[in-house]
């Protein structure tokens, strides 16, 4: 991987950085990009707007870690509350969950209960939960916990990693369950032993995972989300898609909000399904910094704001 990238990812883990960062205009200004603002109010007036271009949205609340049982309850309240917002609001958007976020990092039982309120609740609006994943540490825990609520509710998806050497057999694991998975590159600092460390080695095992799970649609009927903004990989699974003549009810690309707009743009004009990830919150320091490590000429743009350019 990219110096670049790997210092970028570091500073997304630094407390001091975050705290001073987060107080520079210039910072705040460029975070404005890739993310409509921090209340729910701002990422329900950008999901309107993206169902108006002829795409949707999946909502996320910024934050990771919760420090105590009550915040992460607190956060469940709140995505509850986000949940029954997007139904009032007749919205074909989803929902983004972080486990750490609902006390993965505090107590198991207490993220299970946490995350199976969101699930039966998006399973009585008939709208998909996702389960996003967070660094290796996390796998095994986050896998078992979708396990649990796929066996409850049809209306869940997970998240996987392509850099990550196990990732194949999570997949091949999952797949049976007929599950709508997320495949996005990876966004963490990892180490060698446990991921891939090139970029063409991760857009390698990505194309060769999302081709194993779109050609399981027929049988199982899985679900994929093709998470990225890579114009090389869409187009090479775009062709795929064509040539095995995969329905658009196996699909959706998934990108982030304010970035690569011209091809957002393109694949609607073509009517592939698009669904954008509208991220929210105040807690966006950590989050920020991995967007700009997965393209780091992205600092341009800082460095356009703080110039006033």
């Amino acid at each position: 991987m990219s110096v670049a990238r790997n210092l970028l990812l570091a500073a997304s883990t630094n407390v001091w950085l975050r705290e001073h960062a987060m107080k520079t205009w210039f910072v705040r200004r460029s975070v404005a990009r890739f993310m409509p603002g921090e209340r729910i109010e701002d990422a329900l007036a950008a999901a309107i707007g993206l169902h108006s271009k002829g795409a949707h949205a999946i909502l996320t609340h910024l934050g990771e870690s919760t420090a105590t049982r009550a915040e992460s309850e607190q956060v469940t309240e709140h995505y509850l509350e986000v949940l029954e917002r997007v139904s009032d609001a007749g919205l074909d958007a989803h929902v983004s969950i972080k486990p750490t976020q609902l006390g993965l990092n505090l107590d198991s039982a207490l993220c299970h209960r946490n995350v199976q309120r969101l699930v039966d609740r998006a399973g009585e609006l008939r709208t998909l939960l996702w389960i996003d994943m967070e660094s290796s540490r996390y796998v095994d825990a986050t896998l078992d916990l979708f396990r649990q609520m796929r066996a409850r509710s049809p209306f869940v998806g997970v998240a996987l990693q392509a850099y990550l050497f196990r990732t194949e057999r999570d997949v091949e694991s999952l797949l049976p369950l007929g599950a709508a998975l997320r495949l996005v590159k990876g966004a963490y600092l990892e180490s060698a032993n446990v991921a891939y460390p090139s970029k063409q080695a991760v857009d390698q095992n990505y194309y060769r995972l999302a081709s194993r799970i779109l050609g399981e649609y027929l049988r199982q009927g899985a679900l994929l989300h093709i998470a990225t903004h890579d114009a090389v990989l869409i187009e090479r699974l775009t062709r795929l898609i064509a040539s095995v003549e995969i329905p658009s009810t196996a699909y959706e690309f998934a990108m982030l909000y304010g970035i690569r707009m011209p091809l957002q743009r393109r694949l609607v004009a073509e009517g592939r399904p698009l669904r954008v990830l509208v991220s929210y919150g105040s807690h966006w320091f950590p989050w920020y910094m991995r967007r700009l490590a997965e393209r780091p000429a992205n600092l341009w743009f800082v460095v356009k704001a703080a110039l006033g350019m």
